[in-house]
């Protein structure tokens, strides 16, 4: 736009310049009105060039200034008169235009007034001039208007273009996250489940074996039970690879039927406490604790090689606790493996925290406590 506007104005000089070329004989006044003009065209364009200079108030004066001059000149010299008037430059002048230089608009209104007495003008037709040249004052400022909107529309839409590249990037980098972080839950569901499930079937093998030579019908029992526990262990892992978790599953249920699986196939003692009433919790927080409480489990006969252990789970207005207790051997230095660093996460996951602790007084007891506020569990919560 900048250069359509600058090539009307260079029209406008080349018109004013071209009377010149007609004349037959250069006369020192033909010269010095020819140097004239070409000074109004030159000396504004040292302050505003197309891409390269931008004071645009200061070539608004000049324009004024010179070319302003010159046109009121050529009108009291009818030897310079041509075709060509002013509208042009105001209009170049109003593409121009800044708060700084608002003056000029009156000033480009008012130039016809200066000769009006001169020429014998009537008011109106001096009127029509002056808004001639208002009008295409304003006609160049509708066009930086629109010059202006069309710069931002494309600084918008190259703006919009490397903010599709960023997410386009951002969105490759959240993939590969996701990826990550979904084989790292994999990770982990499989040590806990896996973990828990080969424990309790190493256990009963064992027990099996014991019996196999002195009771076999008992042995036979315990394996066709154990057989079954197999199966059980099996759907478990299906139902998690597939992620067909059921939404509408009862945790308080689900933890009973894990402690009498692990009554049954470890022949441990384990005390259940059940208190208060269980909301609609999502099928994350289920698994999570669920799976602290085989992680525990877990812990407390292959390391810890208790014989009793309590859990006791216990649900408030804002909060799930979550407490088991065995009485195996005492911890001399809490340690982090896999396990326990996998259960502080998810229940961090949840907002909740986790604290391992080992005391002995008169027997030995070691507490494996959990608590997390249910409302980042509940699958539905009130306001």
């Amino acid at each position: 736009m900048d250069w359509g506007v600058f090539a009307l104005r260079s029209y406008h000089y080349l018109l004013l310049s071209s009377r010149f070329f007609t004349v037959s004989e250069l006369s020192s006044q033909t010269w010095l009105n020819f140097i004239w003009l070409m000074i109004a065209f030159i000396v504004p364009m040292l302050f505003w060039f197309p891409g390269r200079r931008m004071s645009k108030g200061w070539f608004c004066i000049l324009e004024l200034l010179l070319g302003g001059s010159y046109y009121i000149n050529s009108v009291f010299h009818p030897d310079l008169a041509s075709k060509a008037d002013y509208l042009l430059p105001s209009l170049t002048m109003g593409y121009l235009l800044n708060k700084r230089t608002l003056w000029i608009i009156p000033a480009v209104t008012l130039i016809p007034f200066t000769f009006q007495t001169y020429l014998g003008s009537s008011w109106e037709q001096t009127l029509s001039m002056g808004v001639d040249n208002l009008l295409f004052c304003f006609i160049g400022i509708w066009v930086s208007f629109v010059a202006k909107a069309y710069h931002q529309k494309n600084e918008m839409a190259a703006e919009i273009e490397q903010q599709n590249k960023r997410l386009t990037l951002y969105a490759a980098e959240i993939e590969k996250m996701t990826l990550l972080e979904e084989r790292n839950r994999m990770s982990k569901e499989l040590h806990d489940t896996l973990g828990h499930s080969f424990i309790s079937l190493i256990m009963s093998l064992d027990a099996s074996i014991a019996l196999l030579d002195r009771k076999p019908a008992e042995a036979k029992d315990r394996l066709i039970r154990l057989r079954e526990l197999t199966e059980q262990n099996l759907d478990e892992m299906r139902n998690w690879v597939h992620e067909m978790g059921d939404e509408e599953s009862n945790l308080t249920q689900q933890v009973e039927e894990l402690v009498d699986r692990f009554r049954e196939h470890t022949g441990i003692v384990l005390n259940l406490s059940l208190v208060g009433t269980e909301p609609l919790l999502r099928f994350e927080g289920q698994q999570a604790i669920l799976r602290v409480i085989q992680e525990s489990f877990t812990n407390a006969l292959k390391h810890g090689k208790a014989s009793q252990l309590d859990l006791e789970l216990r649900f408030s207005e804002s909060m799930l606790q979550l407490i088991i207790r065995n009485n195996g051997k005492p911890m001399d230095k809490l340690e982090y493996g896999f396990g326990l660093t996998t259960m502080n996460h998810r229940i961090e996951q949840l907002g909740g925290s986790l604290r391992v602790s080992s005391k002995e007084e008169n027997i030995t007891v070691t507490e494996v406590r959990c608590e997390i506020p249910l409302k980042g569990v509940m699958r539905y919560v009130q306001n």
